[in-house]
């Protein structure tokens, strides 16, 4: 089963088999490349247990789909109850979804990287599901509480995130060769420091100054 933290049940009941041989299949040809034999052959289950269990490949995509989202709520879930402060929430996320993209990179793709409503027509689009309007939320509380400074939820949500998952793109297709812990302060000092209070970035540059 593609779980982010969780260690997979050993032997993996059959329903398991079925979504983490689809997630591989899905991550590594695409969705309209992959039929239902190549699951099959992939979980070395029989056909008929598929249908049983899912009714075909949209049933698979879907569900996996569910999974995966479900997982990413869980992480930040996580986050939000060991960390007080939001700055600190939005900091942690993407450390953790940066490092997930080096150990769990079927997961992440097919998260971040998959064109979804091509194929997951009735589905929310991610940016709808529940962990994504949570991070818009913690940017929201951020902002409140004066950890970065007012402006419109969406741009200052897509200016941090944004940049994030174009980053794990950037991974998942090897442009970007070294691993993303690589990039995460160089990430965080860029995305955040424009949304810094000016009299933090007025003190920054006071202490810059006294160093040089």
């Amino acid at each position: 089963m593609p779980y982010l933290k969780r260690i997979p049940e050993s032997p993996e009941p059959i329903d398991c088999r079925i979504l983490t041989a689809a997630l591989n299949l899905f991550v590594a040809n695409g969705y309209h490349k992959v039929s239902v034999h190549h699951i099959q052959k992939s979980a070395n289950v029989s056909i008929g247990s598929i249908y049983n269990h899912f009714s075909g490949k949209d049933g698979i995509a879907k569900s996996l789909y569910d999974h995966i989202i479900k997982e990413i709520d869980e992480l930040v879930d996580d986050v939000v109850s060991e960390y007080d402060s939001p700055l600190k929430q939005i900091e942690e996320i993407i450390r953790q979804l940066f490092d997930h993209t080096e150990s769990h990179s079927n997961i992440i793709a097919f998260a971040f990287h998959a064109k979804h409503p091509e194929f997951l027509h009735e589905e929310d689009l991610i940016c709808k599901t529940a962990p994504f309007i949570k991070i818009k939320d913690i940017v929201e509380a951020a902002m409140d509480q004066d950890e970065i400074r007012r402006t419109n939820t969406w741009v200052a949500t897509s200016t941090i995130f944004g940049g994030m998952i174009r980053m794990i793109q950037l991974r998942l297709d090897g442009v970007i060769e070294e691993p993303l812990s690589e990039y995460y302060s160089m990430l965080i000092d860029t995305v955040l420091g424009g949304l810094q209070k000016q009299n933090d970035i007025g003190d920054k540059s006071v202490a810059i100054a006294a160093v040089r």
